[in-house]
């Protein structure tokens, strides 16, 4: 999937998500209209949880572009935010990155797993080791149901023995926060000792 992410690259060259601007993922002017997320409670079972934007303007189509359109030229811009607000939050480097996986029909219906590819590029910048953990259980997808149905959020398995571990959750959006508390307990569940989500936008 990466080869035919990058073909999709050159044959559409990225267009900013401010301005349309040919050229980058988010030109400098547009990027001066991104709003930095404030600090987050985390949810149960998450010890710390950032967000790199508020999911609003230019942060909104640049997240959009990446999970339903495949534009991978936003996946560098979205990982370096987050890398910046773990830095600001004065977070340790983790000894695994994971994401939180996206249903199976929707993995099938695109092609890929947008969270995937933010975890690897944030593993990347991290230098540090990236690993698939979980596996989310049949249910609906959370995007598009009311907050009340969100709540109770999927669930998740993790059949790793991760012992001690200080995990890095990457998830692209957070709302309520139900999907990170359900991969936070398969997580404790597995033995890990600590563990941070890091998104790149949050809603308001």
């Amino acid at each position: 999937m990466r080869v035919l992410g990058d073909l999709l690259d050159a044959v559409f060259p990225a267009r900013c998500a401010g301005c349309e601007r040919m050229g980058s993922a988010v030109c400098d002017h547009c990027r001066g209209q991104l709003r930095v997320a404030p600090a987050l409670a985390a949810p149960i079972g998450v010890d710390r949880l950032v967000a790199a934007f508020d999911y609003v303007g230019v942060a909104r189509e640049l997240v959009a572009r990446v999970k339903y359109r495949n534009a991978r030229a936003g996946i560098p811009v979205l990982a370096a935010a987050i890398v910046d607000a773990l830095t600001r939050a004065s977070i340790a480097a983790p000894d695994v990155v994971t994401w939180l996986p996206t249903t199976a029909d929707r993995r099938r219906d695109r092609g890929f797993d947008h969270a995937a590819l933010l975890a690897r590029a944030v593993s990347a910048d991290l230098q540090v080791p990236r690993a698939g953990l979980l596996h989310r259980c049949p249910g609906p997808a959370q995007t598009g149901r009311r907050a009340t149905d969100r709540r109770n959020g999927p669930r998740f398995d993790c059949f790793m023995d991760l012992t001690g571990r200080r995990i890095l959750l990457i998830d692209d959006v957070v709302t309520t926060g139900a999907s990170l508390r359900g991969a936070a307990t398969a997580l404790r569940e597995a033995g890990a000792a600590g563990i941070v989500a890091a998104v790149a936008a949050r809603r308001p």
